[in-house]
């Protein structure tokens, strides 16, 4: 499967759990700051993929994608700022972030208001390689 056809389920997924046209889904469009998905929503977003494509992602593999397999205690500090360690891998999973903006501000319940679409066409396209 190409990119591209990722990108194309992906977007179709997102449009139609969230009952948007397909042009309000854009690549840069984060699924819940911008696009107002909830949590019920990313579920219903990864089932239709999972149904559209084959490629299985649970709600705890977006958390675990995000984080990285980084302790809770390294990731966030006591008052669940991300921490440098943290940030560091988000930069990694989330390129657009600016990250010298974000340094010392971003709380730990803000991060997947970041999550854009290309996040989870990222996410996919590496989960289907590796079913492969």
């Amino acid at each position: 499967m190409t990119k591209a056809e990722i990108n194309d389920a992906v977007h179709t997924a997102v449009a139609e759990a969230l009952g948007l046209d397909d042009d309000e889904v854009t690549t840069e469009s984060t699924l819940m700051d911008e696009l107002g998905a909830e949590s019920i929503d990313l579920l219903d977003i990864l089932f239709r993929i999972e149904r559209s494509i084959g490629v299985k992602i649970q709600a705890a593999d977006l958390s675990d994608y995000v984080q990285g397999g980084i302790p809770d205690e390294e990731f966030g500090d006591e008052n669940e700022i991300i921490t440098a360690k943290g940030l560091a891998h988000l930069k990694k999973v989330m390129p657009q972030l600016d990250i010298e903006e974000l340094a010392g501000k971003l709380a730990a319940e803000q991060v997947m208001g970041h999550f854009t679409v290309e996040n989870l066409v990222t996410l996919v396209a590496g989960r289907t390689v590796a079913a492969v």
